[in-house]
């Protein structure tokens, strides 16, 4: 069937939504007494409801126990992280031991390099994506320099073809073919924050490894988002955020994915700390480092467990719906959202371009011709919570766990009077 842009074809979508009761799991920013509609969920999630509970357990077992919490408390502090590696290998397609999580994300890409950049005189290039986010350049930048090299010589940006707004694979395979003996490593972002577009990272990382280089990703656009499949599809590494997608809250612990073929090696090079020495000697105060056999060997620190206890809770909701359900009604509302801004655009004097490709997630990139930022001002005045990018760029996300399809068609009709009216030519405020 085919959609329409009626409010009451999208309530009939939202009634036949076999999530959407978990829409009213979620707190929702206010405008004049109603929920806004959310469209930026790739840059921080919304509180899940309770997400408060997990974090008041914490509180009252620290008021009640003091020390004691870290080994008697409900959920005991000392392993409290571990709690969070079964649900996350689910979610980035990977084992269990694989996974860990601590620090935040370009902390845990630092941390990362140490184990899988090791440039020699002869093997030194990294590829990355031309204009990655920004905390990955600097990121890459500072520790090439570190290492006594160029950034200009050293780092290899792929760019997009004259004319388009994606990358094609063919070019990043290219790419590491031709760079070859001279490059180390590989690191993208599994999906690009600008245009929402999701990379081969299967294809792209057999590339990389066929020509000896180490293979990573930055995956905090992917995470909770895609379907990954880390370990099967021989990723070296990973690291991701915990704020967007999966709705931890502002700022929270990143997650690290390491293959199993690099744990349990006590000669790989790594900064080391003592959460990451084995628990059953860790109170012995050993002089030598002896690494936990699974990823949590790349801990430094005890764990943030005010700042793990939101993500568990939001991991509880992942665990009972599943990827492959939040990924059918992404499907689904992502191609609902681009039907309403063509019916709009259609609709309309004006003119704007979706510049993400078919290959995407919950993220749609909507390059403006001849609106001004004004009209991003105009849709967040009216309860469209949405995201500008320099120069003329609105991102949408319509999380599948609690964005409706509803929000969609009000959205569109917010989108059509603020063209109409003019705001997207009036004067930036």
């Amino acid at each position: 069937m085919p959609f329409q842009n009626t409010l009451s074809y999208a309530r009939e979508l939202d009634n036949n939504d076999p999530l959407k009761k978990y829409r009213d799991k979620f707190y929702f920013p206010q405008l004049n007494g109603k929920n806004v509609i959310y469209f930026t969920g790739n840059s921080l999630g919304l509180q899940p409801k309770n997400s408060q509970e997990f974090v008041d357990e914490v509180m009252e077992d620290w008021k009640n126990l003091g020390v004691e919490g870290h080994f008697h408390a409900k959920k005991p502090w000392w392993d409290y992280h571990e709690r969070l590696a079964k649900p996350l290998a689910k979610i980035i397609g990977a084992k269990p031991e694989e996974v860990s999580v601590m620090n935040t994300l370009t902390v845990n890409l630092h941390l990362l390099m140490v184990s899988f950049y090791s440039p020699t005189k002869e093997r030194y290039k990294i590829i990355c994506e031309e204009k990655a986010f920004p905390s990955d350049q600097y990121m890459l930048q500072s520790q090439v320099r570190f290492h006594g090299f160029d950034p200009k010589d050293t780092i290899v940006e792929v760019s997009k073809r004259p004319g388009e707004h994606h990358w094609n694979t063919e070019d990043i395979v290219e790419k590491i073919n031709e760079t070859g003996d001279q490059l180390a490593l590989v690191l993208l972002g599994g999906v690009n924050y600008y245009n929402g577009q999701v990379f081969d990272m299967k294809t792209i990382t057999s590339a990389g490894k066929s020509v000896g280089a180490n293979v990573g990703w930055d995956l905090a656009h992917a995470a909770g988002n895609i379907e990954l499949k880390l370990h099967d599809w021989g990723c070296d590494f990973a690291a991701w955020c915990s704020y967007k997608y999966m709705n931890s809250g502002p700022g929270n612990a990143s997650g690290i994915f390491i293959h199993e073929r690099h744990l349990d090696q006590e000669k790989i090079t790594r900064f080391e700390g003592w959460w990451g020495t084995k628990k059953e000697t860790r109170f012995l105060m050993k002089q030598k480092f002896e690494p936990i056999a699974t990823a949590d060997a790349w801990q430094l620190s005890n764990p943030p467990v005010l700042a793990l206890a939101p993500y568990l809770a939001s991991l509880t909701l992942f665990e009972e719906v599943g990827m492959d359900a939040l990924i059918a009604k992404r499907n689904k509302i992502v191609s609902y959202l681009e039907f309403i801004l063509h019916e709009i655009d259609s609709e309309v004097d004006s003119s704007f371009e979706i510049i993400t490709p078919a290959e995407r997630g919950c993220q749609l990139s909507v390059l403006l011709h001849g609106e001004g930022r004004s009209l991003f001002d105009y849709l967040m005045a009216n309860g469209v919570i949405t995201d500008w990018r320099e120069p003329n760029v609105i991102r949408l996300a319509p999380a599948p766990f609690y964005c409706s399809f509803e929000d969609m068609y009000n959205f569109g009709q917010i989108l059509r009077t603020g063209i109409l009216t003019g705001a997207g030519n009036r004067e930036t405020r």
